[in-house]
């Protein structure tokens, strides 16, 4: 065929995300580093899923429209640098074919070309060996080889090999990709869309696998939920977000709360439950009641209220985003323990996420519009979500002021939190909570996940590795050693204060010893014990 039209792109989008979908333990599995959070496949599967599904929704058959709506969504659905990075290389595709009813194998070569200059030059400092390089040689090679009047399957079957040869050249311009073996886990997951784009063109059939059935669930609870309903529903749909309360999470009860919905009374009453965060979906001629019974039990991270009988009505949403404060902070954090340690420092809100699953950009959005402030400070906590956080920083740009300082642990979030003042001006709090944040050292002790040599360190699944500030220092068997070896490489003469933060797996008597070790053998620091209950890392060591 010589042109694309709406219909084709959107099976090539769809497919594109199947085959990301199915093959994204095996992209997670290229982490670098052997620690059991590589998370780029599922980051970058979850973000062009989004995308995805925003494109099934419209009705439009413009393929100009469909970009748009992919750009959209996948700015949206944004998790990790992987994740954002794939949102801008789309973005530019998007701006290329705006306008355009179908396109030729030039226009999506051109395309593609700006969707490379487009993510470079929405990074900082660009990283060859990395998505980037692999974007921008294959779109490059490819726009070179297309000719007026070429069949769209030979530019892309074209495409598709230059980028796969790239990826397999990123070991030699990235160190330590070669030092382990593996090519760039963000280019293996662009080279399975492209992949999935070039499996739509030519016929072949791919389908889903793995879907978890909790998933499936959820979502056929949320969106048909009554559907087979003989009476149809009465009121307002009202939809809402919640996040419980850490002290009032107890106390909340689903069946209770569901028949709370039902006196109001509300119709087709869905209530899912996903630990502390409450989505629920009713029918009511009441929808202030709905809210109210839902506030008693935590904050909003997002509301929807709108009429289904209006007709010619271009907005019927109401809005609950009036600032109604002068400086809000929100942090990402994983973890009971992590997140009160958040909350009791000046914290307004603080968002599920850190290792093994990074919030996307709708949830910081949703977050940041709840904490109801002029300006709000936003600590991402973790290297893979600040450019998240800058990304929701931009979409809210007009709005609300949005300041990410740019948190890179768990420790300098908390020692930045400490340092807010909500005495002092936006400028001072700022200055103080990044000077704070630069102050601090951060170790960390978890399990390896494979066998491999890095850093001149000889690293043996299962054995637990010292990190300090994300270098690895030793891979011993216990956790307990390893997190000796990480406060040597951590304390000096120079050291004042350290927060040992202690994960799910560790048990009493080895946060006893832990606690014990520290005290005789750091005197001069002083400590302080978290019980953060995170997962994936058995102790988190911060040093002042």
């Amino acid at each position: 065929m010589q042109v694309i039209d709406g219909k084709m792109f959107r099976q090539m989008i769809n497919f594109g995300a199947i085959l990301l979908h199915n093959n994204h333990p095996e992209v997670d599995a290229l982490n670098v580093f052997p620690v059991p959070d590589g998370d780029t496949g599922t980051n970058m599967s979850l973000t062009f899923t989004s995308g995805a599904s925003e494109v099934e929704r419209l009705e439009s058959d413009n393929i100009g429209d469909i970009s748009k709506t992919l750009s959209k969504g996948l700015l949206m659905g944004a998790r990790g640098n992987s994740g954002v990075i794939l949102s801008q290389i789309f973005r530019g595709v998007s701006k290329s074919l705006k306008g355009k009813e179908s396109a030729t194998a030039s226009d999506m070569a051109e395309a593609f070309l700006q969707g490379s200059k487009v993510a470079y030059r929405a990074v900082m400092k660009p990283t060859e060996g990395t998505i980037l390089t692999v974007i921008r040689e294959s779109s490059e090679a490819a726009a070179a080889y297309v000719t007026e009047g070429m069949e769209i399957e030979d530019y892309f079957s074209y495409f598709v090999k230059a980028a796969s040869e790239s990826l397999d050249r990123t070991p030699e311009l990235l160190p330590v990709l070669k030092e382990v073996g593996v090519v760039d886990s963000g280019g293996a997951g662009l080279v399975l869309i492209l992949t999935g784009f070039m499996s739509a063109l030519v016929g072949e059939t791919i389908e889903r696998v793995d879907v978890k059935a909790e998933e499936v669930k959820e979502e056929a609870a949320l969106n048909n939920a009554g559907a087979t309903a003989e009476k149809k529903a009465e009121g307002y749909r009202t939809e809402f977000m919640l996040q419980l309360d850490p002290g009032k999470a107890k106390a909340f009860n689903q069946e209770g709360f569901a028949n709370e919905m039902e006196r109001i009374p509300g119709q087709r009453i869905t209530i899912v439950v996903d630990e502390d965060i409450v989505r629920c979906k009713l029918y009511t001629k009441k929808p202030g009641n709905a809210l109210n019974i839902g506030q008693r039990f935590g904050e909003f991270l997002k509301v929807d209220i709108e009429n289904p009988n209006a007709e010619d009505v271009k907005d019927d949403k109401i809005s609950f985003d009036e600032p109604e404060k002068e400086v809000g902070v929100i942090a990402v954090a994983a973890g009971e323990g992590v997140k009160n340690a958040f909350l009791e420092l000046h914290c307004d809100h603080v968002v599920s996420g850190g290792q093994t699953m990074n919030p996307a950009t709708e949830n910081l959005v949703a977050a940041i519009k709840g904490v109801h402030a002029k300006h709000v400070i936003v600590l991402p906590n973790n290297g893979n979500i600040v450019m998240t956080a800058q990304t929701a920083a931009t979409v809210l740009e007009g709005e609300i002021d949005v300041i990410v300082i740019p948190t890179k642990t768990i420790p300098q979030g908390l020692s930045a939190c400490i340092m807010f003042n909500p005495d002092a001006s936006l400028d001072e709090n700022v200055q103080e909570m990044t000077d704070a944040m630069s102050n601090v050292k951060t170790g960390q002790v978890t399990f390896a996940v494979r066998d491999t040599n890095i850093d001149g360190v000889e690293v043996h699944a299962n054995d637990y590795m010292a990190l300090v500030n994300k270098e690895i220092k030793a891979c011993v068997p216990n956790k307990m050693e390893a997190l000796k070896k990480s406060l040597e490489g951590l304390v000096d003469d120079d050291s004042e204060i350290i927060t040992l933060i202690c994960g799910g797996d560790v048990t009493a008597e080895e946060k006893s010893e832990a606690q014990s070790y520290i005290e005789e053998n750091f005197e001069d620091c002083e400590l302080e014990v978290i019980d953060g209950k995170q997962p994936v890392y058995s102790f988190i060591i911060g040093v002042e």
